[in-house]
């Protein structure tokens, strides 16, 4: 692991766009419905088990949550989407702050779409999906909690979303087997966050 991770530290929660950091050096977003594991998937992948704040209970992330890994280094927590329980003037505003974030923000260079492994591509994935492909953003995306796959629904997991990337216009996007419980898959997003951090 480059140790730059290790140092992650949080920086600031952004509930409006006027809120956010200064857009300079290069941050990567972490997207995904409410309770597939984004938290835990930061946490696993800076090694710092308390940095993301997790919950059982759905919808927990509200604001956007920004780490530093460095002075020009940034990881980013969107708040996750498809929650039913949060009031749809909420619903409306993150559909806002989020388009503008993803269409406006210049130092975002890649976004890691989060999916639980045994339910990938929901209506609201697919649709993310498509968003960065038409801003375009280059997307790596997380299957999630994949200890609880055997093998060959693995492999299953990964070709069916591997073939949505490529009708979703991601033609370079990117796909892996991810587990935060044993640590699968650390290295393998390691290596695609060092590529757009330009490591």
């Amino acid at each position: 692991m480059n140790p730059v991770y290790r140092r992650a530290s949080f920086l600031t929660s952004s509930h409006q766009i006027s809120e956010l950091p200064p857009d300079d050096g290069v941050e990567v977003a972490f997207a995904g419905r409410s309770n597939v594991g984004k938290s835990s998937a930061i946490n696993a992948i800076t090694g710092i088990g308390g940095l993301a704040r997790t919950s059982r209970t759905p919808g927990r992330t509200q604001q956007i949550n920004f780490f530093s890994l460095d002075a020009g280094h940034r990881l980013v927590d969107l708040p996750g989407y498809g929650y039913a329980k949060v009031p749809p003037s909420l619903q409306r505003h993150w559909q806002v702050v989020l388009d503008r974030y993803l269409r406006e923000r210049r130092c975002l260079q890649g976004v890691v779409v989060v999916m639980d492994a045994r339910h990938p591509l929901k209506d609201l994935d697919e649709q993310m999906l498509a968003w960065c492909a038409t801003i375009p953003l280059p997307v790596h995306i997380l299957l999630t909690k994949a200890d609880k796959l055997g093998h060959a629904e693995s492999l299953k997991a990964l070709r069916v979303v591997s073939t949505a990337l490529t009708n979703a216009g991601q033609e370079r996007g990117t796909v892996q087997l991810f587990s935060a419980v044993r640590g699968q898959g650390v290295e393998e997003a390691h290596g695609c966050l060092d590529r757009w951090f330009g490591w």
